[in-house]
């Protein structure tokens, strides 16, 4: 068994988090601490952090998504930035990849995303880049939070020339453009492919389509009509269901799903079925191994990903590292192993060679130059890896007490694994939002599997559990 606590919250310092999760701060928009008033002292403890060097005017960048909330938001951390000497760069609407990009392009001491990625239109959510594009270390996260939170750098108030100025970049969209369209290989074209593309009325809703169609793609659209409450509404990533049926009626070659902030993927092939990331990512990965750019021979994946990809790999010679859960520890292992290529599940997939977070627009091109350049369907592609069931099932629970140190949780665990004999696994970790088990199982045969997942489950329930409703998710066929 695999198990995975939460994070704790204090990045190894003792300290408790208050406001930053596994990605950024997020929450409900105008409810603390997604408030114009924390939005302020975000941008002027993110200021204080990263105007260090002396000698030279700093600059902050600052994007967003289509959600009505990132105007209010926007305007308070713009005036936290300016009122600590800092000027700020806005770019308006851009995919967090975007953002990351713009932030190593401008040479601007840091970027800040307003997103709330996934999430319906009433949540929001800030996340920072550093001026090297990546996210920031959980150290930096702390002492950012612990000057919002305290009164420190209350007292500091420059005047006059010294304060902050805030201008617009009118050309973001652009540059964006051409550093997407320069991951694409100069000998290929998408002339001739039909794309529909799904924007989730969020942040690529200008971008994607315009990169596709540049390149020469026959480009039709949904969710590309963001009105401030729209973003991710049955569209995107996270409901990709009007995707599958206008691939279909449109006889399409393949369908693109982003989400609301443009950094992650997922794709319909050409007979309708949804292709996620770890088909994605065994798709990228036999090609990166077969050119001999696969840095390692590795491949870093989440504790999620299903067993069938570990499988596809293994039969490559291509190992996989595991990671908890999210995107921030996947590219953290991959800077550690001097690795290029990791993603999730949910679609989330970093290319270092090209970018330095996850970019739902070039790992598109990637999948699409592949079709390309083999001459082949992406059902083909995905066929070359078998998806194994996979079901998670959400057990609610009054206290999260490791795992490891609960005997009869431990028995039927090792009970089940025994069961499965090496075809399969068993993944247990604690929801990092919720007062949730989630309990994941994996085999070969579904009816076998959900029975082990119900094994451990009421484990769980006797041992930790509530009297709250679960919920069962079923992956995999």
């Amino acid at each position: 068994m695999t198990t995975a606590s939460t994070r704790n919250g204090d990045g190894g310092n003792g300290r408790t988090r208050q406001l930053f999760g596994t990605d950024g701060v997020r929450g409900v928009a105008n409810v603390e601490p997604m408030t114009s008033e924390t939005a302020l002292r975000l941008g002027r403890a993110v200021a204080y952090v990263f105007r260090r060097a002396a000698g030279r005017r700093h600059k902050i960048i600052i994007g967003k998504d289509t959600r009505v909330s990132g105007y209010m938001l926007e305007t308070a951390m713009a005036s936290g930035i300016c009122s600590m000497g800092v000027d700020v760069l806005l770019v308006g609407p851009l995919p967090t990849p975007g953002i990351a990009f713009l932030t190593r392009s401008l040479r601007a001491d840091a970027g800040a995303v307003i997103s709330a990625s996934h999430n319906p239109f009433q949540d929001n959510g800030i996340k920072f880049f550093s001026n090297r594009g990546f996210k920031l270390p959980d150290d930096v996260e702390l002492e950012i939070e612990r000057l919002v939170l305290d009164t420190d750098i209350d007292h500091l108030r420059p005047t006059a020339s010294e304060i902050g100025k805030a201008f617009r970049v009118d050309d973001a969209l652009g540059r964006y453009n051409v550093f997407v369209k320069n991951t694409f290989p100069r000998d290929l074209t998408l002339d001739g492919l039909r794309v529909v593309v799904d924007c989730a009325n969020g942040a690529a809703y200008k971008v994607a389509p315009e990169v596709l169609a540049e390149l020469g793609a026959s480009v039709s659209t949904i969710g590309c009509d963001p009105d401030g409450e729209n973003i991710n509404r049955d569209c995107g990533a996270t409901a990709p269901a009007a995707l599958q049926a206008a691939v279909i009626e449109e006889r399409a070659h393949v369908g693109v799903a982003l989400d609301g902030d443009g950094d992650r993927c997922l794709f319909v092939d050409e007979c309708g079925q949804l292709v996620d990331g770890d088909a994605v990512l065994a798709i990228a990965a036999r090609d990166m191994m077969e050119q001999g750019r696969l840095a390692g021979r590795t491949l870093v994946t989440t504790h999620m990903s299903n067993f069938g990809l570990e499988l596809a790999m293994r039969d490559m010679g291509i190992t996989t590292v595991k990671t908890q859960v999210g995107d921030r520890y996947v590219l953290e292992e991959m800077l550690r192993g001097n690795y290029n290529l990791g993603g999730e599940q949910s679609g989330h997939a970093i290319f270092l060679d090209h970018a330095t977070t996850g970019d739902g627009l070039i790992t598109a091109l990637v999948v699409l130059g592949i079709m390309r350049s083999r001459q082949v369907p992406l059902s083909t592609l995905a066929s070359m890896m078998r998806k194994f069931p996979q079901v998670l099932v959400n057990v609610p629970v009054r206290e999260k007490r490791d795992l490891d140190e609960v005997p009869s949780v431990q028995s039927a665990v090792a009970s089940v694994e025994r069961a499965l004999g090496g075809r399969g696994r068993v993944y247990i970790r604690y929801s990092g939002t919720e007062a949730l088990a989630r309990v994941m199982v994996e085999g070969e045969d579904l009816v076998q599997v959900e029975a082990h997942a119900a094994d451990i489950a009421d484990a769980v329930r006797a041992a930790l559990g509530t009297s709250g409703a679960e919920r069962v998710v079923v992956k995999g066929s």
